[in-house]
């Protein structure tokens, strides 16, 4: 699955089987998150996800899903950070459609819960069972489960978001730790992502170096597993490790904020510069060579096509208008 999604204006239906290729992890931290989702799943028990953006809320909302007695219909995405009151009933299914419409969804996903704005909130809340059985036409009849990067004790103090609407989607509380903290997940997420994005770009799965997994291992990973996933298919597009591994190396997350204020380590940058104009030489020498014919020029400098059309891209290379004899 893919972590980095643009948030919908609508409630988007993602398939029942979207978790068949989960792979979470061996550490610790995700396999007590795993052991409290087999034992809740197939319960009714609203669920809230909390954890940085980036750790997977979407993915373990579909593992959810997939495991629920509701897995034969659809999981629908709501993105509370841009719905608004006079679409928000319609999103949830509160049309006044007939009970047993296979458009029903089995479960609704509340992307970033905590930014649903007041009215939203009430709607929401209007709409969730209130466990006295009391159903009615305008009852949510399926799982919710919903996500936050925001602390909801915090926000419900402030009086941001309404505590009975809090209480009412926290029946269980599952906290997905950061990839700097589960270090040991990474081979076994790298290879199911690297097997994801070759079969989606037509390229040969390779598997990681072992300098590519100890540079992934010493990262911080601010990005989390979105980020992880975004290095991967970089990786498996270029057809080579070499820049992954100059960007994670070149500007770790503690430095950039000293880069951003002008103080970087002037011989690390000046090493870099001098590599990429020594490399921007080389290539615009091989097109040279080749008449810019740019498959012979990938060949010539032993790195894939679509490699040498991303690098063109990056040094601003344009084929001129009239080639030399």
């Amino acid at each position: 699955m893919a972590f980095e999604e643009q948030l919908p204006l609508k409630a988007r239906a993602i398939p029942a089987n979207g978790s068949m290729d989960f792979v979470a992890g061996i550490s610790p931290a995700i396999l007590a998150v795993e052991s409290v989702i087999a034992e809740i799943a197939r319960t009714s028990i609203p669920i809230l996800l909390v954890g940085e953006s980036g750790t997977g809320k979407l993915m373990f909302a579909r593992r959810i899903h997939a495991l629920s007695q509701q897995c034969d219909r659809a999981l629908t995405k709501i993105a509370c950070a841009t719905t608004s009151p006079e679409t928000f009933a319609e999103e949830l299914g509160l049309n006044g459609k007939e009970e047993g419409n296979t458009d029903t969804p089995g479960s609704i996903f509340f992307d970033e819960v905590g930014e649903l704005e007041p009215t939203c909130q009430r709607i929401l809340l209007n709409a969730l069972p209130d466990g006295e059985g009391s159903a009615h036409r305008r009852v949510l009849s399926a799982r919710v489960i919903s996500a936050t990067t925001k602390n909801l004790d915090d926000e419900t103090r402030a009086g941001r978001f309404r505590a009975e609407l809090f209480y009412r989607i926290n029946g269980v509380c599952l906290r997905l730790p950061p990839l700097r903290e589960r270090k040991e997940d990474i081979p076994l997420l790298a290879e199911s992502l690297i097997k994801k994005h070759a079969a989606q770009l037509g390229r040969p799965a390779h598997s990681l170096s072992p300098r590519m997994l100890e540079v992934f291992s010493t990262y911080s990973w601010p990005g989390n597993v979105r980020q992880l996933e975004n290095i991967v298919k970089n990786i498996v597009a270029l057809g080579h490790e070499e820049f992954a591994i100059s960007e994670l190396v070149a500007n770790p997350p503690e430095k950039r904020a000293t880069i951003a204020n002008g103080r970087s380590d002037s011989l690390r940058a000046a090493s870099r510069a001098a590599s990429r104009e020594a490399e921007r030489e080389m290539i615009l020498k091989a097109l040279d060579r080749t008449r810019w014919n740019r498959k012979r020029a990938a060949q010539e400098l032993q790195i894939s096509y679509k490699s040498l059309l991303y690098k063109l891209k990056q040094i601003g290379a344009e084929e001129p208008e009239v080639r030399t004899a």
